[in-house]
């Protein structure tokens, strides 16, 4: 290696979405090149792996560049957040939704998200603390919030979008929900809910604005969102039309903005993290750390 060489780390998930980066990786590792990096490629082989590799990865690469769905970019985030050094971080979206792309303005494309990663202006990011895990863009519970990593791949390959729908629609005819206690400086209170989030995102599983609009990734807080227990099966059909029509509905909906949650429950409830598996917790605190994050986002 050239001794003033930039050094370039390219971590990608070759299984995630359709596996399209595979005919794209030639013309990804050709940007990468021109742009004057040598390059270190690495396909992860498991879970967790993304986490490992980066949390232990030399200081002297210049750049990490990450290409999966959202779960690889949060594997490749807790890596980052566990080191003393932060690198800038570019991403190249190749999973089914990718929200946390979409939010950032980041091409679907492949090659054009590769250019970004290595020509983009560095965007510092706000991260989350969910008790000891980290998260980008939401942690949630409740009704559709398992679609994700509980559909399988192949049907989220065929299907897209319209996998975690059909997913979610089965769910309907049994909704589970929680009694909880939940508390910040801005906004506290009590009851049974059948959903809730606590995002930095623009889009949560494809859908925009359902957190409302004037989202800032960097502002230092987050927009938290719980959907009541509805009664009867006329003020569920109330809910999901406020969901399908990205309204906030105040008589069952409470929504707020804070920099630091918590939340305590009667039961273990299942979490999910920027989309994937986060495990049962009965007690949680949810921290936003202003400005963690180093990536290269559009405009």
């Amino acid at each position: 290696m050239g001794e003033n060489a930039k050094r370039l780390f390219f971590v990608y998930n070759p299984h995630s979405g359709r596996g399209n980066i595979r005919s794209k990786l030639f013309d990804i590792v050709q940007v990468f090149s021109e742009a004057g990096y040598e390059i270190t490629i690495y396909p992860t082989r498991e879970a967790k792996d993304a986490t490992r590799k980066i949390e232990h990865l030399s200081d002297q690469y210049d750049l990490v560049v990450c290409s999966g769905g959202d779960g690889t970019m949060d594997e490749v985030v807790e890596g980052m957040m566990h080191r003393q050094k932060k690198l800038p971080l570019g991403y190249i979206p190749s999973g089914t939704v990718n929200d946390f792309a979409r939010s950032l303005k980041i091409p679907r494309d492949m090659v054009k998200a590769a250019r970004l990663a290595v020509s983009g202006k560095d965007f510092l990011s706000d991260v989350g603390t969910f008790n000891n895990s980290h998260f980008v863009y939401i942690a949630a519970f409740g009704i559709f919030t398992d679609v994700a990593y509980s559909t399988p791949q192949d049907m989220k390959n065929v299907l897209g979008n319209m996998a975690y729908l059909l997913e979610g629609v089965k769910r309907l005819a049994n909704i589970p929900s929680y009694h909880l206690k939940f508390s910040s400086e801005e906004c506290s209170g009590e009851g049974d809910f059948i959903f809730g989030m606590v995002t930095n995102s623009r889009s949560v599983g494809g859908f925009k604005s359902i957190i409302g609009k004037n989202v800032r990734f960097d502002d230092g807080v987050f927009e938290v969102t719980f959907v009541r227990l509805p009664k009867n099966a006329a003020e569920l059909q109330e809910i999901l039309a406020a969901i399908v029509l990205k309204e906030m509905d105040t008589h069952y909906m409470i929504s707020f903005r804070t920099a630091r949650l918590t939340i305590e429950a009667q039961q273990e409830i299942p979490w999910t993290l920027d989309g994937e598996y986060g495990g049962e917790s009965q007690n949680v605190i949810i921290q936003n750390h202003q400005k963690a994050l180093q990536i290269r986002a559009g405009n």
